[in-house]
């Protein structure tokens, strides 16, 4: 199998929160290259050594970096999407710089050449029983009787490959009513609001906190033919911004889904409850195994009943009602 090596660069503050999301995206291993390992390295007394190898010197000046390694393959080219959307949220949210520069580097591909390199795995998939998801270049034959919700792999997460997304998508159609108003928090691509259209929803309102989220997500409904006076987008983050909050509307939706990781589903939970009408509904995915308990023992504690929980490969979603 061949394997990309993807660069994440940072500083020593901003390891924990870039590891921390790597590991709730399932990325289980990675190399951390810090120069403050060579400062602790010098400042320990105790060590007994004669010299200092070409590999820990190279430490001394370094560029603090988290790298990992994906496989070449469909796997890997919807993992890469997640990890770019991921690091993308974090350096949004730092606005005072403190995790360096969060930028991604691909060996092997060049950024301009991405979605080219990797077309040959995003191919049309069934979701659920009335959905159909397909790159804008793939055409489908007539008579598939599936809504067909169009979008290309982008910087953004979310094209319907990850079973995450597939998870929402299918408890969105399981659980949607004709009419309904939706709230999208933390939005990527805007797949799911893209898809709460096509399935009945008669307003979605779509958050997240970066620009190029905004952007995608408009561009998205557009190629959707989904009306401008049938959505909206909001930028901002809802666990630190009352204003934003009350912007988006309080008592106002039927229902809201976030598909996000377990620390961020953790800190909206006080949040869900706020945007919701009387049994109003909620579904949250991007969970691993290991963060699931968390994640629901977090949003009962807000009122919610769980109703229903999903798994796939590791992943998993829920919907609950508010009580």
């Amino acid at each position: 199998m061949e394997w990309a090596e993807v660069d994440i660069y940072t500083t020593t503050e901003g390891i924990d929160v870039v590891t921390g999301t790597l590991t709730d995206l399932g990325v289980s291993g990675f190399v951390i290259k810090d120069s403050a390992d060579f400062e602790e390295f010098l400042a320990d007394k105790t060590g007994n050594w004669d010299y200092i190898d070409d590999d820990l010197m190279g430490l001394k000046n370094c560029e603090t970096t988290v790298t990992l390694y994906i496989p070449k393959n469909e796997d890997g080219a919807v993992q890469l999407a997640a990890v770019r959307s991921a690091v993308a949220a974090i350096k949004a949210a730092d606005t005072e710089g403190r995790f360096g520069r969060l930028e991604t580097e691909t060996s092997s591909i060049r950024d301009e050449d991405w979605a080219n390199n990797w077309k040959q795995y995003f191919k049309p998939i069934e979701i659920g029983e009335k959905l159909l998801i397909k790159p804008s270049w793939e055409k489908i034959p007539d008579g598939s009787g599936r809504k067909v919700l169009e979008i290309d792999p982008a910087s953004s997460f979310g094209t319907g490959q990850h079973n995450t997304t597939r998870l929402c998508l299918e408890l969105i159609e399981k659980h949607i009513s004709s009419g309904d108003r939706v709230l999208d928090l933390g939005c990527g691509s805007g797949i799911l609001s893209v898809g709460a259209m096509l399935l009945g929803a008669e307003y979605v309102k779509a958050v997240d906190i970066t620009d190029d989220s905004m952007r995608i997500t408009r561009e998205n409904m557009e190629k959707n033919g989904i009306p401008e006076q049938a959505f909206g987008t909001q930028k901002g983050d809802i666990t630190s911004d009352s204003a934003l909050r009350a912007e988006i509307g309080t008592g106002s939706y039927d229902l809201v889904c976030a598909n996000i990781v377990a620390d961020v589903l953790i800190a909206m939970s006080p949040y869900f409850g706020e945007f919701l009408k009387q049994d109003g509904r909620l579904i949250v995915s991007g969970i691993i195994d290991a963060r699931l308990d968390e994640v629901l023992e977090a949003v009962k504690a807000q009122g919610f009943e769980l109703i229903e929980q999903r798994n796939l490969d590791d992943w998993n979603a829920a919907y609950f009602r508010k009580a």
